[in-house]
Protein backbone atom coordinates (compact mmCIF):
# COMPACT_ATOMS: atom_id res chain seq x y z
CA UNK A 1 0.00 0.00 0.00
CA UNK A 2 1.48 3.28 -1.16
CA UNK A 3 0.77 6.99 -0.90
CA UNK A 4 2.36 8.70 -3.90
CA UNK A 5 2.99 12.40 -3.25
CA UNK A 6 3.39 15.07 -5.92
CA UNK A 7 6.09 17.74 -6.12
CA UNK A 8 6.63 19.18 -2.62
CA UNK A 9 9.20 21.86 -3.54
CA UNK A 10 10.12 22.69 0.03
CA UNK A 11 6.52 23.09 1.25
CA UNK A 12 7.13 21.23 4.49
CA UNK A 13 4.08 22.54 6.35
CA UNK A 14 1.76 21.27 3.64
CA UNK A 15 3.61 17.95 3.60
CA UNK A 16 2.97 17.52 7.32
CA UNK A 17 -0.73 18.34 6.91
CA UNK A 18 -1.08 15.99 3.93
CA UNK A 19 0.51 13.06 5.74
CA UNK A 20 -1.73 13.65 8.75
CA UNK A 21 -4.75 13.71 6.45
CA UNK A 22 -3.53 10.41 4.97
CA UNK A 23 -3.52 8.87 8.46
CA UNK A 24 0.20 9.05 9.26
CA UNK A 25 1.25 9.67 12.85
CA UNK A 26 4.34 11.79 13.44
CA UNK A 27 6.83 10.04 15.71
CA UNK A 28 10.35 11.36 16.29
CA UNK A 29 9.90 13.88 13.45
CA UNK A 30 8.82 11.23 10.93
CA UNK A 31 5.37 10.28 9.60
CA UNK A 32 4.60 6.61 10.25
CA UNK A 33 1.37 4.92 9.18
CA UNK A 34 -0.26 2.46 11.62
CA UNK A 35 -1.08 0.16 8.69
CA UNK A 36 2.49 0.25 7.37
CA UNK A 37 1.65 2.23 4.28
CA UNK A 38 4.68 3.63 2.48
CA UNK A 39 5.19 7.13 1.10
CA UNK A 40 6.47 7.51 -2.46
CA UNK A 41 7.90 10.83 -3.65
CA UNK A 42 7.82 11.75 -7.34
CA UNK A 43 10.84 14.04 -6.99
CA UNK A 44 11.45 17.79 -6.68
CA UNK A 45 11.32 17.73 -2.92
CA UNK A 46 13.34 20.98 -2.73
CA UNK A 47 13.63 24.41 -4.43
CA UNK A 48 11.24 27.37 -4.59
CA UNK A 49 9.51 26.69 -1.25
CA UNK A 50 10.49 27.94 2.23
CA UNK A 51 11.72 24.70 3.85
CA UNK A 52 13.80 22.76 1.33
CA UNK A 53 16.45 21.58 3.79
CA UNK A 54 13.88 20.37 6.31
CA UNK A 55 12.15 18.49 3.49
CA UNK A 56 15.44 16.94 2.34
CA UNK A 57 16.31 15.78 5.85
CA UNK A 58 12.85 14.25 6.28
CA UNK A 59 12.97 12.34 2.99
CA UNK A 60 16.51 11.13 3.71
CA UNK A 61 15.42 9.80 7.11
CA UNK A 62 12.26 8.20 5.70
CA UNK A 63 14.19 6.40 2.96
CA UNK A 64 16.94 5.35 5.37
CA UNK A 65 14.31 3.83 7.68
CA UNK A 66 12.59 2.13 4.71
CA UNK A 67 9.44 4.15 5.36
CA UNK A 68 9.45 5.79 1.93
CA UNK A 69 10.60 5.50 -1.66
CA UNK A 70 11.91 8.35 -3.80
CA UNK A 71 12.67 9.10 -7.44
CA UNK A 72 14.58 12.26 -8.36
CA UNK A 73 13.14 15.13 -10.36
CA UNK A 74 14.84 17.71 -12.54
CA UNK A 75 15.31 20.05 -9.57
CA UNK A 76 16.87 17.19 -7.59
CA UNK A 77 19.21 16.50 -10.50
CA UNK A 78 20.27 20.15 -10.67
CA UNK A 79 20.81 20.40 -6.91
CA UNK A 80 22.94 17.26 -7.04
CA UNK A 81 25.08 18.70 -9.81
CA UNK A 82 25.47 21.93 -7.83
CA UNK A 83 26.57 20.06 -4.72
CA UNK A 84 29.22 18.03 -6.52
CA UNK A 85 30.71 21.19 -7.99
CA UNK A 86 29.27 21.24 -11.50
CA UNK A 87 28.59 24.61 -13.06
CA UNK A 88 24.84 25.20 -13.00
CA UNK A 89 22.67 28.30 -13.13
CA UNK A 90 21.56 29.17 -9.61
CA UNK A 91 18.09 30.21 -10.69
CA UNK A 92 14.58 28.86 -11.40
CA UNK A 93 14.18 27.79 -7.77
CA UNK A 94 17.64 26.50 -6.92
CA UNK A 95 18.54 29.89 -5.47
CA UNK A 96 16.13 29.35 -2.57
CA UNK A 97 17.80 26.08 -1.55
CA UNK A 98 21.27 27.58 -1.99
CA UNK A 99 20.25 30.48 0.24
CA UNK A 100 19.21 28.02 2.97
CA UNK A 101 22.49 26.14 2.59
CA UNK A 102 24.51 29.33 2.91
CA UNK A 103 22.96 30.00 6.31
CA UNK A 104 24.46 26.79 7.71
CA UNK A 105 27.80 26.39 9.42
CA UNK A 106 30.42 24.42 7.52
CA UNK A 107 29.78 21.10 9.27
CA UNK A 108 26.01 21.26 8.86
CA UNK A 109 26.42 22.16 5.17
CA UNK A 110 28.72 19.18 4.64
CA UNK A 111 26.34 16.80 6.41
CA UNK A 112 23.20 17.68 4.48
CA UNK A 113 25.11 17.89 1.20
CA UNK A 114 26.44 14.37 1.72
CA UNK A 115 23.02 13.09 2.78
CA UNK A 116 21.34 14.45 -0.34
CA UNK A 117 24.07 13.16 -2.63
CA UNK A 118 23.68 9.66 -1.20
CA UNK A 119 19.88 9.87 -1.53
CA UNK A 120 20.19 10.91 -5.18
CA UNK A 121 22.87 8.37 -6.05
CA UNK A 122 20.87 5.46 -4.65
CA UNK A 123 17.51 6.52 -6.07
CA UNK A 124 16.07 4.74 -9.11
CA UNK A 125 14.99 7.03 -11.91
CA UNK A 126 11.83 4.97 -12.36
CA UNK A 127 10.06 2.84 -9.75
CA UNK A 128 8.14 -0.29 -10.72
CA UNK A 129 5.84 -1.30 -7.87
CA UNK A 130 3.11 -3.86 -7.20
CA UNK A 131 4.46 -6.37 -9.73
CA UNK A 132 4.87 -3.58 -12.32
CA UNK A 133 1.24 -2.50 -12.07
CA UNK A 134 2.32 0.91 -10.72
CA UNK A 135 5.08 3.02 -12.28
CA UNK A 136 6.38 6.15 -10.54
CA UNK A 137 8.66 8.67 -12.21
CA UNK A 138 9.04 12.43 -12.11
CA UNK A 139 7.91 13.77 -15.48
CA UNK A 140 6.70 10.70 -17.35
CA UNK A 141 7.80 7.83 -19.53
CA UNK A 142 6.77 6.72 -23.00
CA UNK A 143 4.95 3.42 -23.30
CA UNK A 144 7.66 1.95 -25.53
CA UNK A 145 10.31 2.75 -22.89
CA UNK A 146 8.66 0.95 -19.98
CA UNK A 147 10.77 -1.78 -18.33
CA UNK A 148 13.80 -0.96 -20.50
CA UNK A 149 17.33 -0.15 -19.28
CA UNK A 150 17.83 3.56 -18.67
CA UNK A 151 19.55 5.47 -21.46
CA UNK A 152 20.06 9.21 -22.01
CA UNK A 153 16.76 9.64 -23.85
CA UNK A 154 14.72 7.85 -21.19
CA UNK A 155 16.49 9.78 -18.42
CA UNK A 156 15.81 13.11 -20.10
CA UNK A 157 12.13 12.23 -20.58
CA UNK A 158 11.77 11.02 -17.00
CA UNK A 159 13.28 14.24 -15.62
CA UNK A 160 11.93 16.88 -18.03
CA UNK A 161 9.01 15.30 -19.88
CA UNK A 162 8.30 15.68 -23.58
CA UNK A 163 9.71 19.15 -24.21
CA UNK A 164 9.76 20.89 -27.59
CA UNK A 165 12.71 23.17 -26.87
CA UNK A 166 10.46 26.24 -27.26
CA UNK A 167 8.93 28.61 -24.71
CA UNK A 168 5.22 29.16 -24.13
CA UNK A 169 3.43 32.51 -23.76
CA UNK A 170 4.59 32.76 -20.12
CA UNK A 171 8.21 32.05 -21.00
CA UNK A 172 8.03 28.52 -19.58
CA UNK A 173 9.31 25.41 -21.41
CA UNK A 174 6.74 24.17 -23.89
CA UNK A 175 5.72 20.59 -23.12
CA UNK A 176 3.79 18.08 -25.16
CA UNK A 177 0.97 16.15 -23.53
CA UNK A 178 2.68 12.74 -23.61
CA UNK A 179 -0.08 11.15 -21.47
CA UNK A 180 -2.56 11.63 -24.33
CA UNK A 181 -0.64 8.97 -26.28
CA UNK A 182 -0.17 6.46 -23.47
CA UNK A 183 -2.28 3.30 -23.62
CA UNK A 184 -0.39 0.89 -21.37
CA UNK A 185 -1.81 -1.33 -18.65
CA UNK A 186 0.52 -0.06 -15.91
CA UNK A 187 -0.63 3.03 -14.03
CA UNK A 188 1.93 5.83 -14.31
CA UNK A 189 2.01 8.32 -11.42
CA UNK A 190 4.12 11.40 -12.06
CA UNK A 191 4.38 15.16 -11.50
CA UNK A 192 6.60 17.93 -12.91
CA UNK A 193 3.92 19.82 -14.85
CA UNK A 194 1.69 21.84 -12.47
CA UNK A 195 -2.03 21.33 -13.04
CA UNK A 196 -5.01 22.77 -11.18
CA UNK A 197 -6.12 19.38 -9.86
CA UNK A 198 -4.77 15.82 -10.16
CA UNK A 199 -5.20 14.89 -13.77
CA UNK A 200 -6.19 11.41 -14.93
CA UNK A 201 -5.40 10.60 -18.55
CA UNK A 202 -5.14 7.17 -20.18
CA UNK A 203 -4.12 5.31 -17.03
CA UNK A 204 -1.74 8.06 -15.91
CA UNK A 205 -2.16 10.54 -13.08
CA UNK A 206 -0.33 13.85 -12.72
CA UNK A 207 0.04 14.63 -9.01
CA UNK A 208 1.79 18.00 -9.28
CA UNK A 209 -0.98 20.36 -8.27
CA UNK A 210 1.35 23.33 -7.83
CA UNK A 211 1.65 23.55 -4.07
CA UNK A 212 4.56 25.98 -4.26
CA UNK A 213 2.53 28.15 -6.66
CA UNK A 214 -0.43 28.41 -4.30
CA UNK A 215 -2.33 25.34 -5.49
CA UNK A 216 -2.47 22.12 -3.51
CA UNK A 217 -0.23 19.27 -2.40
CA UNK A 218 -1.76 16.03 -3.60
CA UNK A 219 -1.31 12.30 -3.11
CA UNK A 220 -2.63 9.12 -4.67
CA UNK A 221 -3.62 6.35 -2.27
CA UNK A 222 -2.75 3.09 -4.04
CA UNK A 223 -4.29 0.59 -4.67
CA UNK A 224 -7.44 2.38 -3.49
CA UNK A 225 -7.04 4.94 -6.31
CA UNK A 226 -8.14 7.72 -3.97
CA UNK A 227 -6.84 11.26 -4.29
CA UNK A 228 -6.10 13.31 -1.17
CA UNK A 229 -5.07 16.98 -1.23
CA UNK A 230 -4.42 19.90 1.11
CA UNK A 231 -4.44 23.58 0.20
CA UNK A 232 -1.20 25.51 -0.10
CA UNK A 233 -0.25 28.45 2.10
CA UNK A 234 1.84 29.99 -0.69
CA UNK A 235 0.73 32.95 -2.87
CA UNK A 236 -1.33 31.82 -5.86
CA UNK A 237 0.38 32.12 -9.24
CA UNK A 238 -2.19 30.88 -11.79
CA UNK A 239 0.10 31.50 -14.76
CA UNK A 240 2.34 28.68 -13.54
CA UNK A 241 -0.34 26.02 -14.07
CA UNK A 242 -0.70 24.12 -17.35
CA UNK A 243 -3.96 23.26 -19.03
CA UNK A 244 -4.35 20.12 -21.11
CA UNK A 245 -7.60 18.80 -22.57
CA UNK A 246 -9.21 16.09 -20.43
Amino acid sequence: MYDVIGDVHGCYREFVRLTEKLGYQWTQHLPIHPNRRKLVFVGDIADRGPDSLKMIRTVVDLVDHELALYVPGNHCDKLYRYLIGRRVQVAHGLETTVHELEQLDRQSYKEIAEQFQKLYQKAPLILYLDQQRLVVCHAGIRQQDLFKPINKKIKSFALYGDVTGKKDANGLPERRDWAAYYHGEALIAYGHTPVMRPRWKNNTVNLDTGCVFGGQLSALRYPEMELVSVDSTMPRLPERFRFFPD
